[in-house]
């Protein structure tokens, strides 16, 4: 449940976000961020509640930044000084 509420909250808020952005309508901007990041905050409790952190997009993202940076880190060659 508290993820269905996260989404709309989320969804909505973008949607004001996006119109403040363009101009289409004269909605508070911070209003649509204060909702953005309550449905953030809606997805984190909702993900420990379940017990499944780890699938959460914004770990498995962070997880594969760090493992594409220690892989970039390993690859660099050498260079010998002389």
């Amino acid at each position: 449940m508290i993820h269905v509420v996260g989404l709309l909250l989320y969804s909505y808020g973008f949607y004001i976000l996006i119109s403040h952005v363009t101009g289409d309508h004269d909605l508070y901007l911070v209003s649509s961020l204060a909702m953005w990041f309550t449905a953030i905050d809606l997805f984190i409790v909702g993900h420990v509640i379940e017990g499944n952190v780890g699938a959460m997009t914004l770990t498995i993202l962070f997880k594969y930044v760090k493992f594409k940076l220690s892989t970039k880190r390993s690859r660099r060659p050498i260079s010998c000084a002389g």
